[in-house]
C-alpha cells in the first residue's frame, strides 16, 4: 500500500492509501478524488487522467512508454518532464509519498 497525495488545481489536497497493483488513476477513482476523469477507464486511449508529477518523483517512476507519450500530446497543457497519465502508473510500495497535481482541466 502506498500513501499518495492528489492536489486539485485549486490547491485542495487529498492524501489516500492506494493498494499495490492498482493504478494511480484507480486510486483517485476509488477515493472519489475530483480532477481525474479517466474517460477511457484506464485503457490509455485518452488523456483525461493527466497529472503533473511532483518534480522530486521524476526519476523514481518508470519511464513513459510510447503509447503514453502519444496520448499526452492530447492532454491540456502537458509538460514534457512532469506530465504523466495516471492510468499508466501501477502502484508499488515504492510509490509511497507520491505527489501528483491536477491540471486546470482535462480534455
Amino acid at each position: 500500500m502506498a500513501k499518495i497525495t492528489y492536489i486539485e488545481f485549486n490547491g485542495t489536497e487529498h492524501t489516500v492509501d492506494v493498494d499495490k497493483g492498482l493504478t494511480v488513476m484507480e486510486g483517485a477513482r476509488d477515493n472519489d478524488i475530483p480532477g481525474i476523469e479517466a474517460d477511457c477507464g484506464g485503457a490509455c486511449a485518452c488523456s483525461t487522467c493527466h497529472v503533473y508529477v511532483d518534480s522530486s518523483w521524476i526519476g523514481k517512476l518508470p519511464p513513459k512508454e510510447d503509447m503514453e507519450e502519444d496520448m499526452l500530446d492530447f492532454a491540456y497543457s502537458p509538460d514534457p518532464e512532469t506530465s504523466r497519465l495516471t492510468c499508466q502508473l501501477e502502484v508499488t510500495d515504492d510509490f509511497d509519498g507520491l505527489i501528483v497535481r491536477m491540471p486546470e482541466k482535462q480534455i
